[in-house]
C-alpha cells in the first residue's frame, strides 16, 4: 500500500512539474504584431531578392547594379533568421511576395535603362520607408523576445539600405521620402499610410496598402518591400 501511495504521489508530482511547462508553452505563442511582422519581413526579402537580381540584370546605372547586388547578399542572410526563428515559433511563411509586390516586379521586368533605374529607385525608396516603421514598431510593441530581436538587428541594415538609396536617388534625380532630423524616415514622410497596428510591412501577407507610384505609372508600388 506504501508503495502505491508513493507511486500516486510521484505521479501527482510529474503532473505538477509538467504543468508550468505547458502554460509556459502556451505563453510562447507568438502574438498577432510578431507573427505579421515575421511574414511580411519574409515577404519583403522574397521580393528584395528578386528585385535585386533585377537591377543587376536591367539597371543602367553602375550603382543600381550594386545595390541590387547588396540587396541580394543582405536579404537572403536575413531570411535564413526570419525562417529560423518562424520554425522556431511555428509560424507558417507565405510562399510568394504580396499581389502588390508582384505587381511591382511584373512592371519593373517591362522597364529597361535609365528607366528601369528611376522606377527601381522609387519603388525602393517607398518600400524603405515603411519597412523601416514597421521594424520600429516591433521593436516598440513586439512581445515575442526573439522576434523583437530580429527587428533590432534588421534596422540597421535597412537603414543602410535607406541611406544608400538616398545618396543614388540624388544622384538620379528621382524624388527623395521626407525625413526625420535624426535621418530616420518619418511617418506619412512618403505621403503614403502609416503602417496598421501590427507593424507589419504590408497590412497583412497580401496586403492592400498604398505607396507613392513610381513616375509613369499610377500602379502603386507593394506595401513592405525593402
Amino acid at each position: 500500500m506504501l508503495g502505491i501511495k508513493r507511486l500516486g504521489l510521484l505521479a501527482a508530482l510529474v503532473l505538477v512539474g509538467l504543468a508550468p511547462a505547458t502554460a509556459a508553452q502556451a505563453a510562447a505563442q507568438p502574438s498577432t504584431q510578431d507573427t505579421q511582422y515575421l511574414q511580411a519581413l519574409h515577404q519583403v526579402n522574397l521580393f528584395e531578392i528578386t528585385a535585386g537580381n533585377l537591377a543587376q540584370q536591367k539597371g543602367k546605372n553602375q550603382q543600381v547594379k550594386d545595390l541590387g547586388k547588396m540587396f541580394v547578399t543582405d536579404h537572403t542572410q536575413l531570411d535564413q533568421t526570419v525562417q529560423s526563428t518562424a520554425q522556431q515559433l511555428n509560424v507558417q511563411l507565405p510562399a510568394d511576395p504580396t499581389a502588390d509586390q508582384q505587381k511591382v516586379l511584373d512592371r519593373l521586368n517591362n522597364l529597361s535603362g535609365a528607366e528601369f533605374d528611376k522606377a527601381w529607385v522609387t519603388a525602393q525608396l517607398a518600400g524603405h520607408v515603411q519597412a523601416i516603421q514597421a521594424t520600429q514598431t516591433e521593436i516598440s510593441q513586439g512581445s515575442e523576445q526573439s522576434v523583437v530581436q530580429l527587428a533590432q538587428d534588421a534596422l540597421p541594415i535597412l537603414q543602410a539600405h535607406y541611406d544608400a538609396l538616398v545618396a543614388l536617388a540624388q544622384t538620379l534625380g528621382v524624388p527623395v521620402p521626407q525625413t526625420s532630423g535624426s535621418g530616420t524616415p518619418s511617418p506619412g514622410g512618403t505621403g503614403t499610410e502609416s503602417p496598421a497596428p501590427g507593424g507589419t510591412e504590408s497590412p497583412a501577407p497580401g496586403g492592400t496598402g498604398t505607396e507613392a507610384p513610381a513616375p509613369g505609372t499610377t500602379e502603386t508600388p507593394a506595401p513592405g518591400q525593402s
